[in-house]
């Protein structure tokens, strides 16, 4: 499928990025200020905190404000759909600002993300009809019809925290959702949706005007306030944006798109089902986690994760617009090609990472054997 996209619609999609960006930016400052203000701080109490000193988070109320901003200036006139998707965005923030300074149950959080979901529901964000994935089947779409409203609310309720599980390193779920709204914003303008472009490029503009403060070391976290905002946002889009065409984008975009998050999500439910444990329960087994217990660096997981989203975003835009045989071609082919680059690469990162901690324990055997006493002493302290 080949189209033109109108430069007029190109340009309004460049404006609202830019000015997300502009403004997710400079206020970035102005909500760590606050942070520190209303103690909202991430505090390193376990081993599943990367990072080693205590960190402002809440630096999702400047990619939210980004975004809205723009939004206001661009989007207009709203319609219905994106009056609900901006109303449940603002409960969802809501509840992260409160969260991020005072932590909340969790059966309450999830609460008010199917409320937030529903209010999107009641003004007309809804999964009505799918493609169906048997390409053998006589009935080319499933019409859902009663089942609507739960798959829709389980769709978006499932995303939002899909998105709030990967974010445990810096950058991580900030560039994975950039990745993933870009993609969402190439199909939109293949197919010529403009308030869905518009709200994409606002969306991509103020997680670029955040990352600054959010790539590794991180000045800032963005708090459950922007994963779950990331999280709604992408979630009802993708709804407006790509399960409404189902007679030109097949099943498995959305699913591409919101891939990595969706996956690490099935993994830890599963792992920790295995396990005996409450599936909502904390651990150290994402996918992150395990990329950094292989020696690679915060840089280099955050790295492999950022080409992992991209292949499945690229693969999603070639099936949009050059079918599925060219989609698979192209993803097993990119694949291949990842695997190889790995190989080459990574071994030589890993060893070198390794040796980096080897020769950090050596040092620290070292000092204990030339100062005993202070050794006996803190593992008094551990112990006790």
């Amino acid at each position: 499928m080949t189209a033109s996209i109108p430069g007029e619609l190109l340009l309004r999609v460049m404006e609202a990025l830019l000015c997300a960006m502009l403004v997710s930016f400079i206020l970035s400052p102005l909500v760590k200020s606050f942070a520190y203000k209303i103690g909202a701080i991430d505090v390193p109490k376990d081993k599943r905190r990367m990072h080693k000193k205590p960190t402002p988070r809440l630096g999702g109320l400047a990619i939210f404000l980004g975004f809205l901003f723009s939004i206001l200036i661009f989007a207009r006139p709203f319609n219905m759909q994106l009056r609900g998707i901006l109303l449940g965005s603002v409960m969802i923030v809501v509840l992260g600002v409160v969260d991020d300074s005072t932590p909340l149950r969790a059966g309450f959080k999830f609460l008010v993300q199917i409320a937030a979901a529903l209010v999107a529901v009641y003004h007309g964000v809804v999964v009505q009809i799918l493609s169906n994935p048997n390409v053998l089947s006589d009935e080319p779409y499933w019409f859902l019809g009663w089942a609507s409203v739960p798959i829709t609310v389980l769709w978006i309720v499932g995303i939002t925290n899909s998105v709030n599980l990967i974010d445990g390193l810096d950058g991580l779920a900030n560039g994975v959702s950039t990745i993933s709204a870009l993609s969402t914003l190439v199909i939109a303008l293949l197919v010529s949706e403009a308030q869905t472009a518009i709200v994409m490029a606002a969306l991509v503009g103020a997680c670029v005007g955040f990352m600054p403060y959010n790539k590794n070391p991180a000045q800032m976290f963005m708090g459950d306030t922007g994963s779950t905002f990331l999280g709604f946002i992408l979630a009802t889009m993708s709804i407006q944006g790509l399960f409404k065409y189902y007679a030109i984008i097949s099943f498995a975009v959305p699913f591409l798109i919101l891939g990595l998050p969706m996956f690490d999500t099935l993994f830890a439910i599963v792992r920790r089902l295995a396990h005996g444990q409450n599936p909502m329960s904390p651990d150290r087994g994402h996918i992150h986690h395990r990329l950094i217990d292989m020696g690679l660096s915060q840089k280099q997981a955050v790295a492999a994760l950022y080409v992992v989203s991209s292949i499945l975003g690229l693969s999603a835009v070639v099936l949009t617009t050059g079918g599925a045989m060219r989609a698979m071609v192209f993803l097993f082919a990119v694949a291949v090609v990842a695997f190889f680059a790995a190989r080459i690469v990574f071994p030589r990162e890993i060893a070198e990472t390794r040796h980096e901690k080897e020769a950090a324990e050596q040092t620290q055997r070292q000092e204990i054997e030339l100062h005993p006493a202070v050794d006996a002493d803190a593992q008094e302290e551990t112990h006790g």
